[in-house]
């Protein structure tokens, strides 16, 4: 059974960075982790999870508008992982991080796809960050 699980979350101080990483185990034979849009979404305490990030299977990348300039998400297939790399963290960023894997396995998939939370058939047990103002 294919899971997914985050690593990396934490305290830290605004302006603070953090890198959050999610990996793939349990991939059986043909099973892989690259064959799929991956994304990361977050959510805060008393609010709904919003998506965060995502990076599609031919490499094209969306972010939430909040985080553009900030974080960067990236995807290494051969280790079956996908990353969020956090700067100049804000109060505002405090929330449970989750990863997701798509169910669709096209190159590249429109940002509306990624950004809803049905299209993706996997995901992490979450990891959490809070930043301290």
């Amino acid at each position: 059974q294919v899971q997914l699980a985050e690593s990396g979350g934490g305290l830290v101080q605004a302006g603070g960075s953090l890198r959050l990483s999610c990996a793939a185990s349990g991939l059986g034979s043909g099973r892989t982790f690259s064959d799929a849009a991956l994304g990361w979404f977050r959510q805060a305490p008393g609010k709904e999870r919003e998506f965060v990030a995502a990076v599609s299977r031919g490499g094209e990348i969306y972010y939430l508008d909040s985080v553009k300039g900030r974080f960067t998400i990236s995807r290494d297939n051969a280790k079956n992982t996908v990353s969020l790399q956090m700067n100049s963290l804000k109060p505002d960023d405090t929330a449970v991080y989750y990863c997701g894997k798509t169910r669709r396995t096209a190159f590249f998939v429109p940002l509306t796809y990624v950004m809803d939370q049905n299209s993706y058939e996997l995901w992490g047990q979450g990891t959490r960050v809070t930043v301290s103002s």
